[in-house]
């Protein structure tokens, strides 16, 4: 069953097991892998650290009209932002428009948690700010 179903009422939510499985990041990676992991915190909260392959479009900006960067266009999303409540937003956002989107349960915090990888913005070891 996909995470995304349609004809639901606003986006649903996933865990960080069910996001990494969906966006290559888990140790068993969903064979449709097509999912882009979309990180909706600030700038500077990106720089400190981010999941790998993760793609960057604060909140404030999307609520502000930006468009979707381009690896994200036209693909399914999987929203995340550090504790979960910016992401839910996003994603309601999201929805709104016409994307498929989902957001993370727990956010960063979680994504650290279950010892999931997150770098900085030089590709060295991230922390969540």
């Amino acid at each position: 069953m996909s995470i995304f179903r349609r004809g639901q009422r606003g986006p649903g939510r996933v865990t960080v097991q069910e996001a990494a499985a969906r966006t290559g990041h888990g140790d068993i990676a969903d064979s449709a892998g097509d999912a882009v992991l979309l990180d909706v915190r600030e700038p500077y909260e990106w720089q400190a650290g981010h999941a790998p392959r993760a793609v960057h479009l604060s909140l404030s900006a999307l609520a502000a009209g930006a468009g979707l960067p381009s690896e994200a266009q036209a693909r399914p999303l999987i929203v995340i932002c550090r504790s979960g409540n910016r992401s839910r937003q996003a994603a309601e956002l999201l929805v709104a428009r016409g994307a498929q989107a989902v957001d993370v349960i727990g956010g960063m915090h979680d994504w650290t948690g279950a010892g999931l990888p997150v770098v900085d913005a030089r590709g060295g070891n991230g922390t969540i700010a």
